[in-house]
């Protein structure tokens, strides 16, 4: 990805999860980004383009912080990776929240976008590829529908926390829970 590609994609992700979908416009992200105005038109020449463009970078985002948040992952650490999940997830939802909230503003969208649908449904799959053997690695009978409830659980807790913060945030507490109940022993 060229670095004035990435630049707008940046901004465009910036606008997104401060002002929303119905602001985000090739003009807010030049404007953002600090280029010139049609920028964001010349390298994302529909809107449709900017949306796919954004939500790849998010997914490229999104799979770098998985991977270096569990780079020193013990396998099948139970522990350890719920405290690497509950790091993530607070992480995401305090300095990261843009980012969230920029990316369940596009899941949204995807509601009445099939395009969007389909580029979601690859990035669970580029993520899968990366989460399912983790998961396995834990002991899982069934790696595959065990970490799409995770995902449906970290999306949840996402949510919750970012709509209404509460003091003393317990992701683990969810995750261990989780685990608890679909992890033999």
């Amino acid at each position: 990805m060229t670095d004035r590609r990435q630049l707008l994609l940046d901004a465009a992700i910036r606008v997104l999860g401060t002002r929303g979908l119905r602001q985000l416009t090739h003009r807010a992200v030049d404007a953002e980004a600090g280029l010139p105005e049609g920028s964001a038109s010349n390298q994302f020449r529909t809107r449709d383009a900017l949306i796919a463009g954004v939500f790849a970078r998010l997914v490229e985002v999104e799979t770098q912080t998985w991977h270096q948040l569990a780079a020193d992952l013990p396998p099948g650490d139970v522990a350890a990776f719920v405290t690497v999940l509950g790091r993530m997830i607070r992480q995401l939802t305090a300095e990261g929240r843009m980012l969230v909230l920029a990316r369940h503003a596009l899941f949204v969208e995807a509601a009445v976008q099939p395009g969007l649908q389909r580029e979601i449904a690859a990035g669970r799959q580029r993520l899968a590829e990366w989460g399912v053997p983790v998961v396995a690695a834990l002991g899982s009978a069934d790696p595959p529908a065990h970490f799409r409830m995770l995902l449906a659980l970290i999306d949840g807790l996402f949510s919750n926390q970012l709509a209404c913060p509460e003091d003393g945030f317990d992701p683990e507490g969810a995750i261990a829970a989780l685990l608890r109940g679909v992890l033999p022993g």
